[in-house]
């Protein structure tokens, strides 16, 4: 298995491919310093077509490339907080950026406003969990955070939680066993002190790195390295020992994992 996490500045694009070269793409953001985009990628790899995407947040920095992924590969199954268009226009009631509306679109038209008919891919390697409405009426504690398991590594992707929504997903004691499985983290909202969690980090017992998904320090909120290295062993990488990486100074971050190996670089 490789994972890829992508340099989408502050945005969020990672691809899982297995070893049967079946796929799943968590977020579908995009770089525009750089013009790199998820389905322009994915074509110049040669590849046609994603078993799963996977939306981990309501907004536009996570499918920033929608359009582009649409238009150049297949679809094959929608993972989201299976919430109705109607309720997550009225949480975008500020506006909609166009990827947020394809997404909607794609949801009404293709995907029956839950998920796909095609039968979930990886539906032995991953698990989801998610806060409903009204408990919360905002995109971020309403993330989708989905934990995949692969040869016994365990990589969780949390979208854009906020304290408030890991508190309440700690009620379930599923996502707590879960957490202490977890061996790769995707640091909740880009990094950001508001996704920050001392009680879910706590139960983070077999934690080795922290990613963090974006781009140069644009608010003082950012500078959480200190706290996420306090939470994780760290390991090679790059000829070094490191705990805390990020795609805005690392670039592209991969791990590939076989059966009692897990390396990144």
């Amino acid at each position: 298995m490789n994972l890829k996490f992508f340099d989408v500045e502050h945005g969020a694009c990672a691809l899982l491919t297995a070893d049967d070269n079946t796929r799943l793409m968590i977020d579908c953001g995009h770089n525009d310093t750089r013009g790199w985009m998820p389905g322009t990628y994915l074509k110049q790899q040669g590849i046609t077509a994603l078993d799963m995407l996977s939306i981990s947040n309501y907004d536009e920095d996570h499918v920033s490339g929608l359009i582009n992924l649409d238009a150049s590969v297949n679809i094959g199954w929608l993972a989201r907080n299976p919430m109705s268009t109607n309720v997550i226009r009225g949480l975008k009631s500020e506006g909609t950026g166009k990827g947020i509306a394809h997404l909607l679109t794609m949801i009404d038209q293709r995907y029956n406003g839950t998920v796909g008919s095609a039968p979930p891919p990886f539906a032995d390697v991953t698990q989801r969990f998610y806060n409903v409405p009204p408990a919360f009426d905002d995109e971020n504690n309403l993330s989708l955070a989905q934990f995949v398991r692969y040869h016994g590594i365990g990589f969780l992707f949390p979208g854009d939680l906020e304290r408030a929504g890991w508190l309440e997903l700690l009620k379930n004691q599923s996502f707590r066993s879960v957490l202490s499985q977890t061996n790769v983290l995707l640091a909740s909202h880009h990094g950001r002190e508001s996704g920050c969690c001392e009680e879910a980090m706590a139960l983070c017992t077999n934690l080795y790195y922290v990613v963090i998904s974006d781009m140069n320090h644009q608010y003082e909120t950012q500078k959480t390295l200190g706290f996420y290295a306090k939470y994780a062993k760290g390991g090679p990488f790059r000829g070094t020992n490191r705990s805390v990486l990020t795609t805005r100074n690392d670039g592209m971050i991969q791990f590939d994992v076989t059966a009692g190996r897990w390396t990144p670089r």
